[in-house]
């Protein structure tokens, strides 16, 4: 069985490699651990900061 490549769980981009990129982060909520890509850490690095649920942003 193949390995699954790490999507993030805002946007939905897949990474290039089975592992996860280390610019992206890991956040836990109530879906358990989620990546979320670089891209979207960078546009919502204040609601993760300050800890809001994902819904929230």
């Amino acid at each position: 069985m193949a390995e699954q490549r790490p999507v993030c769980g805002v946007c939905g981009t897949t990474a290039e490699s089975d592992d996860a990129p280390l610019t992206w982060s890991t956040q836990l909520g109530r879906r358990g651990v989620e990546l979320v890509c670089d891209r979207c850490t960078r546009e919502n690095v204040r609601a993760i900061e300050g800890k809001l649920e994902s819904e929230w942003w």
